[in-house]
């Protein structure tokens, strides 16, 4: 009979098929991903703690489910809705059999029976509640089984069961309820969030407050009674208050968040940042101070960003105030990441490329005169010229003449190509669109790059000894505010970097200096223990106030002013954006400076007057460490050997004084526009004038006399008066002798005579005009030029 079955069997093959089709049928019974419902965007610090979350689009406080369950939730929701939830496989016979047991004598359903796994499958497929549905819920739930362990199966119930109101999820709950996270829950509020899930329609923390006792505190009850807890935590946690309205959710890094959103493309929408919590709630606090003093002059928003220079992680992100109760303070606008005008805070970065090609020394002597430009006419911020400043000083005082008249000697096209290798993406133009005025604030940056270039500036300096001498290029790299991102660097350390370690080191040494006139008129308020490189910067117009500060360790970046870009007075660097840098330093621990890269620098004899290379015929000479190219820098042009009667008071020459009556004397000689003004200033010492009987024989090299406005080709506009009359234009000029007198003529015409002060008030037609200067002893200057027509439209 046995052998007559077996035959059948394997003649009816049918049932294998069958068989089959319902083993793979179980296998794909399962989708990929249970629960696909948006999730909140949430942030956390470095060490896990909540920043800022957003609602997720459906209108639910939805956590992402990427957390292990917290142990005592773990051991309350399985005590209180599946006992022996380790024990099974998805599905339990006597829970089962006891809820058909009472329904059927309730007459109703008192209980379904379900376990955990049984209910994710529920959650995850929302499908009425029958009796056809539980077994398909069972059937998934074994498979479930066998896909993910407890932990995940845990994990995936709590953070997609209901706890009541629009909250979904324990971590959600946790914080809407409790105002923390959910590992840092007692026994007693972690029973009373175990219990809401099983009815949150009926069991909500808002009301039937008396029924939530009860079933809090009968869970609590079965935890006690099967060792748990203890007798006294059991009593304590029955004594803690019930939650009671929902709590507001942090929103310590608001502005990053919406940053996250729109970088945002797949996978989970929780993200750990590299922030430190305590320290962006500190900026914070600094920010929101200084806004409550600067927005009684209209000044409304400021921003603050810190940065590890090791890592170029962020530490900090304060994207602006926030207010979003007020519409009328854009506190919504992430001015990290807003292109503005960065007024002064690219000048370090033109100093130390100088530095780098060997273009200068660290303190040559750069012109600060009136300057023109092709029609571009630079001011300093205090309006005042020096005529001549070491290079370190006109960086420390931000001078913007010298700093333009430096751009055109590096020419604007490299210093443009410089900052996109430095990681300026926001320049989107071509160099010639925004000329000379590039340095001084003409094109547009983010707080974002800009302290990101100052990181990899700080950076390269630091890792000089790390490299053995040599430079990593993937050390110029943005910051970073996502954890756990390790940067494995494509390059091999080589010889060559963007910037010279050198120079970089010399242009934090200038911007270390705290003695800032001009735009920096308050820089006595600044004293500090910590040694900090900081610039500051004020766009045109004063709609944006700038303070980078630098450090081994940080880098600290400000901005105040308007998110509309509205300017208002007052609104200067140093006076709104650097104390909010400074206060943001005292939070942070820094010590030591930056070791002297002396591999990358050479020692030579500088003229000390000049700065320049010493020649021959300097004076006073110095052994100064610079960068390696500065050996190919020129020989200082201001000292000139000069010929002196044997009295000294007279200049003369070989045709009528003897040679060997003559004195040869190391003179500092300016050129006449530069003299003009170094002399008020300085003790300058001018050129002794000829001897009489020389004049005649004289052949000067060098013209005593100079025009120093208009400077050739310029075209100028004249504004027209209040009274309606031509406004009058002031030209200048300068003559080597104090006291000579200069004879001035427009287009051939005889106009007046100056004498010592040089300057006379002209109203000269609209058109092209030449203007000529003849001194007393016939010397001639002159230089042609354009007033500008008023065009009707503009009356």
């Amino acid at each position: 009979m046995w052998l007559r079955l077996k035959k059948w069997i394997l003649r009816k093959k049918w049932w294998l098929s069958a068989a089959t089709f319902l083993l793979l049928l179980y296998a794909c019974c399962l989708p990929s991903r249970l629960f696909t419902a948006p999730t909140s965007f949430v942030i956390e610090d470095s060490n896990g703690e909540l920043l800022s979350a957003t609602i997720a689009t459906d209108g639910q406080w939805r956590f992402p489910v990427d957390k292990p369950v917290p142990d005592k939730f773990a051991k309350c929701i399985v005590a209180y809705e599946d006992k022996r939830f380790y024990y099974h496989w998805g599905v339990d016979i006597l829970a089962l059999s006891r809820a058909f047991r009472q329904n059927f004598k309730q007459q109703k359903v008192i209980s379904g029976g379900s376990t955990l796994t049984m209910q994710v499958i529920r959650l995850s497929r929302n499908k009425p509640r029958t009796i056809w549905q539980k077994l398909i819920e069972a059937v998934l739930a074994t498979r479930l089984e066998f896909s993910c362990s407890k932990k995940k199966i845990l994990s995936l119930y709590a953070g997609n069961a209901p706890f009541g109101g629009n909250v979904v999820g324990l971590e959600a709950a946790s914080w809407r309820y409790y105002g923390r996270g959910a590992t840092q829950l007692s026994w007693g509020e972690t029973a009373a969030l175990a219990v809401l899930p099983n009815s949150p329609a009926l069991v909500h923390p808002g009301r039937n407050r008396q029924m939530l006792l009860t079933k809090r505190n009968q869970l609590l009850n079965r935890l006690y009674h099967t060792n748990v807890i203890d007798s006294i935590t059991c009593q304590l946690s029955k004594l803690e208050p019930l939650p009671d309205q929902p709590k507001a959710l942090p929103q310590d890094a608001p502005h990053l968040l919406d940053r996250f959103r729109r970088d945002h493309k797949e996978g989970s929408t929780r993200i750990k940042t590299t922030l430190d919590a305590a320290l962006q709630r500190n900026v914070t606090g600094i920010v929101e101070r200084y806004h409550n003093i600067y927005k009684s002059n209209g000044i409304n928003n400021a921003a603050a960003i810190v940065l590890d220079v090791e890592t170029g992680n962020t530490l900090a992100y304060v994207g602006n105030i926030y207010h979003p109760e007020n519409p009328e303070m854009e506190s919504h606008v992430d001015v990290i990441q807003a292109p503005r005008s960065p007024g002064s805070t690219l000048k370090p970065v033109l100093y130390a490329a100088m530095l780098n090609d060997g273009m200068l020394l660290p303190h040559t002597l750069v012109p600060d005169i009136p300057t023109q430009i092709a029609g571009y006419s630079p001011q300093n911020f205090d309006l005042g010229y020096d005529g001549a400043v070491p290079a370190s000083k006109a960086l420390s005082r931000s001078l913007n003449i010298p700093a333009v008249r430096m751009l055109q000697q590096y020419r604007y096209e490299r210093f443009h190509a410089l900052l996109k290798k430095m990681g300026i993406t926001t320049l989107i133009q071509p160099a010639d669109h925004y000329g000379l005025s590039l340095i001084l604030g003409g094109g547009e940056t983010t707080l974002w790059e800009m302290t990101g270039m100052y990181a990899s500036m700080a950076r390269t300096l630091l890792h000089m000894d790390q490299y053995n001498g040599k430079y990593d290029l993937d050390d110029i790299h943005p910051p970073n505010y996502q954890d756990g991102l390790k940067r494995v660097s494509k390059y091999t350390p080589g010889p060559y970097g963007v910037l010279d370690a050198g120079a970089i080191w010399y242009t934090f040494q200038a911007m270390e200096e705290v003695m800032r006139p001009g735009e920096e008129l308050l820089w006595q308020q600044f004293s500090s223990t910590q040694r900090i490189a900081w610039k500051t910067g004020t766009s045109f117009g004063f709609r944006d106030g700038w303070a980078i500060g630098v450090t081994p360790q940080y880098i600290v970046g400000i901005w105040v002013g308007n998110a509309d870009g509205e300017g208002r007075p007052g609104l200067v660097g140093v006076s709104t954006a650097a104390p909010v840098m400074f206060d943001v330093f005292r939070l942070l621990h820094t010590e030591g400076w930056f070791n002297t890269p002396y591999s990358k620098l050479r020692k030579v004899e500088v003229c000390r007057q000049t700065g320049f290379r010493a020649s021959d015929i300097c004076p006073e000479k110095d052994s100064l460490w610079v960068p390696v190219n500065g050996l190919r820098s020129g020989l200082c042009p201001y000292h000139q050997l000069v010929h002196l009667d044997h009295t000294g008071q007279w200049r003369v020459t070989a045709n009528c004084e003897q040679p060997s009556q003559m004195q040869h004397v190391p003179w500092f000689v300016l050129p006449p526009a530069m003299e003009f003004y170094y002399r008020s200033k300085h003790n300058y010492q001018p050129l002794p004038p000829y001897k009489q009987e020389c004049l005649a024989t004289l052949n000067q090299d060098k013209a005593p006399m100079e025009i120093i406005y208009p400077r050739q080709g310029a075209r100028i506009y004249v504004p027209v008066e209040i009274d309606g009359s031509m406004g009058e234009a002031i030209f200048t000029a300068t003559h080597r002798n104090t006291n000579a007198k200069i004879y001035w003529h427009l287009d051939n015409t005889y106009i007046g005579t100056t004498s010592e002060f040089h300057q006379m008030a002209l109203r000269p037609a609209a058109g092209k005009h030449t203007l000529t200067l003849v001194d007393e002893e016939g010397e001639e200057v002159q230089v042609t030029f354009e007033i500008l027509q008023k065009k009707d439209s503009d009356k």
